[in-house]
């Protein structure tokens, strides 16, 4: 019976931060600033502090004066039309940061097909109502919401934006660089004549991964071909509709690069239907790495862009600006996080020239 006591002794008494910070290889100072979303953390040392957080099931004593800073913080994400895939990947990130962090309230708002003036009431409603909000693509270049947003003094974070804005604060990835990447990876495997898939014309991610891929052929000596070019919507259908002209030309590409992943997969489907085999007769790459990677066959070559910790890096963004105590002024955050390529089954050496 003695072991039972001393774990009812330890779980009373609680686990300190010292602990925590001993579990996960960092400082005390680290943990309170992961707990409390203050400061600038590795997303790789977020990941160890809150595993070790679950591990031992650490409750943070947090200051009375944070306790009533964070008493009635409400954090608001807006999404519309949106890709299934790329959404859970974000509501993971976002709920995951909520569950860290003491009395936090997350508010979901869906903008479903709103006109310009309906998201400026929208986005006027909402000031009202919440401490700071997220925008995921494509409304985190809104002009309508995010004028209204800031007018109403609220803090706003943008996540995948292609760039930084100069009225509120962002967490993206280097688009161009990726897109480069991944037409570099194809160019390696001997590919020449390459498709691409753009996604929506209005956001700025889209016109950087396409410059990026443009700037990788242009350094291999490859001519680009503006009849490779379709344009996408980011949606699975659009995809179809794009691989489908891309396949159908007189000279296909041996390989496609997909603005994401849903649009990739749409392009297998295409190639499959049509009795190609992917990767031997077609390369395919997405962008993303989200779920929709790993459920098609073969699995997808990507881009793998961190949603749930850029989600998570939001909150810490917001809850640095909403607690701050000079509200006067704006203090602006561009945070670029690392993006990886992976490598999967979808891309092999073309089989033969074209």
């Amino acid at each position: 019976m003695e072991k039972p006591r001393k774990s009812v002794r330890r779980k009373s008494r609680g686990v300190t931060i010292d602990e925590v910070a001993a579990l996960a290889g960092v400082s005390p100072m680290t943990v309170s600033r992961v707990i409390n979303g203050q400061g600038k953390v590795r997303d790789v040392t977020r990941e160890r502090v809150m595993r070790a957080v679950r591990e031992l099931d650490y409750t943070p004593n947090l200051a009375a004066s944070s306790l009533a800073a964070a008493q009635h913080t409400r954090i608001a994400l807006i999404y519309t039309d949106p890709s299934g895939a790329y959404l859970r990947e974000l509501l993971v990130g976002l709920l995951r940061g909520v569950a860290a962090r003491a009395a936090i309230q997350l508010v979901i708002d869906y903008w479903d097909d709103l006109d310009p003036d309906a998201e400026r009431k929208a986005a006027r409603t909402l000031a009202r109502k919440v401490d700071g909000v997220i925008l995921p693509p494509p409304l985190c270049e809104s002009r309508p919401a995010v004028t209204e947003l800031v007018r109403g003094g609220i803090p706003v974070v943008a996540i995948a934006s292609g760039r930084f804005s100069d009225e509120i604060s962002c967490v993206r990835i280097d688009d161009f660089r990726a897109g480069k990447e991944l037409a570099e990876h194809l160019i390696a495997q001997g590919h020449s004549h390459i498709g691409f898939i753009k996604g929506r014309s209005d956001l700025s991610a889209t016109t950087r991964r396409f410059e990026g891929f443009k700037s990788a052929l242009d350094d291999a000596g490859l001519a680009f071909e503006s009849g490779l070019v379709q344009q996408g919507d980011y949606t699975y259908r659009s995809g179809l509709k794009a691989a489908e002209k891309l396949l159908a030309l007189r000279k296909p590409p041996t390989a496609i690069v997909a603005c994401n992943d849903d649009m990739a997969a749409a392009a297998i489907s295409v190639a499959h239907r049509r009795g190609l085999d992917v990767p031997r007769d077609l390369a395919v790459v997405g962008f993303d790495d989200t779920s929709a990677a790993t459920t098609v066959w073969p699995e997808l070559t990507t881009i793998h862009q961190p949603i749930a910790s850029m989600a998570d890096a939001a909150i810490d963004i917001l809850l640095r600006s909403i607690r701050r105590k000079d509200r006067t002024t704006r203090v602006l955050v561009d945070q670029v996080v690392a993006h990886r390529l992976i490598v999967r089954g979808t891309v092999a050496p073309p089989a033969r020239k074209r």
